[in-house]
């Protein structure tokens, strides 16, 4: 079988202006990156706003495994799937972040025949945003410094910067850091740290946000410090939300590329959801609405993350109302739920499927919580039994939701039908009722108990003294009203990684607590999460090369 880089790479694309064409965009309506990608005009967003929108469906998992789950593969495919049945749909996915892509992970476009492309350019530089999002992020730091240096006019106290410079990229030894080493004119002495640029509050602003006002507003917002009689300093106070901004400015503007099958992709924004929210742009979800019948979007990692959040962070911001969930699951990945080793997960073990299948039960019961229909697909392997795959089949069915078998890593589009059959029968025949978890009147402690209960399956919540703390002054400050975002680990519904399948009668405990008041809601940290991630002893970057012909190798 050929790797994924080799099928993207023999790829017959279509000028985007041609895909653009296909759902009705003039080349007017396009900023053209080149022949393969393209961003949309502010003057299209404007034009499209008295469209209907489309369904919104919404692809998400159980807890990663090394096993593999695919859910972005299946988020592409089920959109090849549609445009084979004569759908007018559209796929709504994140950015890839470079961290991952020379990390442990490998890149996110996909896989197989299910691959949005060009594939290299969409894993690399892309179209600048990320580049944007960091230079952003920095200059308020640089400028926050040079206000310290140049006489300090806010009292700004150096004991209480909370802003952080970012990279994007797994480096750890940036987690915390000394600045202004050196003489007087290079500035204060201080410890400083570093986050991946796909935790950066700015990321999540430019995500939420619904145009340059909006932008503009949230980005004002976001504290940097606080002064030495404890009150908020913010970008607003410091000036420089109009430069950052004008950082900004294309980066704002959702991307457009292809599917391997011409599907139309539009690609923006890239929170990571074990530590941020996880979910592509409010702008680039909402002008897919305005554009296709049908819009299939991902959120991050399992539906614990990444569903929940988009569910409880960005539907209730941006008044999204899904109207099904696919909840993606492999039988390898629950048999190592179940126990087995990774080795050994291509071996037929009902007793192992059976024993892990409890990861997928809770995923069911969670997404039951709110309101929105569910197809569970099978990611299938060749080595699924068909005594396995039967299992899976019955236990779905029982908790009454759909089942289909995907096999769009093989097959592309055409491996997507049975499952686009049965999303097209439960937008047609099943109601969504939609609800958020929690409501913005519960406290902030009530809220992080809530999702780690009802949702991670926790027994007790327990908080460190400087999150108990900052609950406090973060309530005081009058952000006790917003939603939270937890950071946890992704391989566990606990905050354990090694807790697999459906762990009982466990503790999360909350390390850190803060405010990111631009984007609109409250961090949890739990666990030993980190938001600067290291490279593992043998990162993916060792195999990729470029050859003298200029073909880049070894992405995955």
């Amino acid at each position: 079988m050929k790797t994924d880089i080799e099928i993207a790479q023999e790829a017959a694309m279509l000028p985007i202006k041609d895909v653009a064409a296909s759902i009705g965009v003039e080349e007017d309506d396009l900023e053209l990156y080149g022949k393969y990608k393209a961003k949309f005009s502010d003057e299209y967003l404007k034009k499209v706003q008295s469209n209907p929108n489309g369904k919104l469906v919404l692809v998400t998992a159980i807890n990663p495994t090394p096993a593999g789950e695919g859910k972005t593969t299946t988020t592409v495919g089920l959109g090849e799937a549609f445009g084979q049945l004569g759908k007018k749909a559209i796929i709504a996915l994140r950015e890839p972040s470079l961290g991952p892509c020379f990390g442990i992970k490998g890149g996110a476009a996909g896989g197989g025949y299910a691959q949005v492309v060009p594939m290299e350019d969409l894993n690399l530089h892309f179209t600048g945003d990320f580049h944007a999002i960091t230079s952003a992020n920095n200059l308020l730091a640089a400028m926050m410094d040079n206000h310290i240096q140049q006489g300090n006019a806010l009292d700004i106290d150096t004991r209480q910067i909370i802003w952080k410079r970012c990279l994007d990229m797994n480096d750890r030894v940036l987690r915390n850091v000394v600045v202004g080493l050196g003489n007087k004119m290079d500035g204060v002495v201080r410890e400083d740290h570093f986050v991946i640029t796909v935790a950066s509050e700015i990321m999540a602003i430019l995500c939420l946000a619904d145009d340059m006002e909006d932008l503009k507003h949230r980005l004002a917002k976001i504290i940097v410090a606080y002064n030495r009689a404890g009150e908020p300093v913010t970008a607003g106070d410091l000036n420089a939300v109009g430069a950052m901004a004008a950082l900004l400015k294309d980066a704002l503007k959702p991307n457009l590329i292809q599917t391997l099958e011409h599907t139309p992709a539009i690609v923006h924004g890239g929170p990571f959801a074990n530590i941020a929210h996880g979910c592509n742009s409010v702008r680039a979800t909402k002008l897919a609405l305005k554009m296709a019948d049908i819009v299939v979007t991902e959120a991050g990692f399992g539906a614990d993350l990444g569903a929940e959040k988009f569910f409880d962070i960005k539907c209730r911001m941006a008044g999204l109302k899904p109207d099904a969930v696919v909840l993606v699951a492999t039988v390898r990945a629950l048999k190592y739920n179940g126990g087995v080793p990774k080795t050994e997960t291509s071996v037929p073990n009902l007793e192992a499927l059976k024993k892990g299948i409890v990861n997928l039960e809770k995923h069911i019961e969670n997404l039951q919580k709110y309101g929105v229909p569910i197809v569970v697909t099978l990611n299938a392997f060749i080595t699924d039994s068909e005594e396995e795959i039967h299992f899976v089949k019955n236990f779905c069915e029982e908790r009454g939701c759909e089942f289909a078998l995907s096999e769009v890593w093989e097959k592309g589009g055409k491996g997507g039908i049975a499952l686009a059959e049965k999303v097209l029968d439960t937008l047609e025949h099943k109601e969504s009722h939609f609800e958020v978890l929690y409501e913005n009147s519960l406290s902030l402690k009530e809220k992080i108990e809530t999702v780690a209960k009802e949702i991670y399956g926790a027994a007790t919540v327990t908080y460190a003294p400087a999150a108990e703390k900052a609950l406090k002054k973060i309530t005081e400050m009058g952000f006790g009203d917003v939603p939270v975002c937890m950071a946890k680990n992704q391989y566990s519904l606990s905050d354990d990684p090694k807790l697999l399948g459906r762990p009982e009668n466990f503790n999360v405990n909350i390390r850190e607590v803060y405010v990111s008041a631009g984007a609109g809601f409250v961090v949890a940290i739990t666990g030993a999460i980190m938001t600067m991630p290291g490279l593992p002893k043998k990162p993916a970057a060792e195999g990729i090369d470029v050859t003298t012909d200029g073909v880049i190798t070894g992405l995955f």
